[in-house]
């Protein structure tokens, strides 16, 4: 009980904030779609993705062991090689963002989330 309290919670303040957060973080019975993302060739495929308000979007290390992170505002993976890393967008917005390591070579991305 205590769980599904926190989860509402962050899903509400989410919601009020215009931030996006991670997938695991939010409860509910939401039937959302799925999306995914994919890291190769120091790109992000594909590099703008629409979605609607709700839907989840998870990106997937597949860069033959480059380092990588997903950076936007709200949310932010860890620096890996493999792997994987979930959001859940609850507002409509334009959402960009980055591997910080990779910014000059223009690995950048955008969420659309209607």
């Amino acid at each position: 009980m205590r769980l599904r309290t926190l989860a509402g919670t962050l899903t509400a303040l989410a919601a009020a904030t215009g931030l996006a957060i991670p997938a695991f973080a939010s409860g509910g019975g939401h039937s959302a779609s799925s999306h995914t993302v994919t890291l190769s060739h120091i790109r992000y495929h594909p590099g703008t993705l629409s979605i609607k308000r709700g839907d989840t979007v998870t990106w997937l290390w597949e860069d033959k062991g480059k380092e990588h992170n997903v950076t936007g505002k709200g949310f932010k993976s860890k620096t890996m090689t493999k792997g994987s890393f979930g959001v859940r967008f609850t507002k409509a917005g334009t959402f960009n963002y980055h591997c910080t390591i990779h910014v000059e070579e223009g690995m950048r991305g955008m969420i659309v989330v209607h």
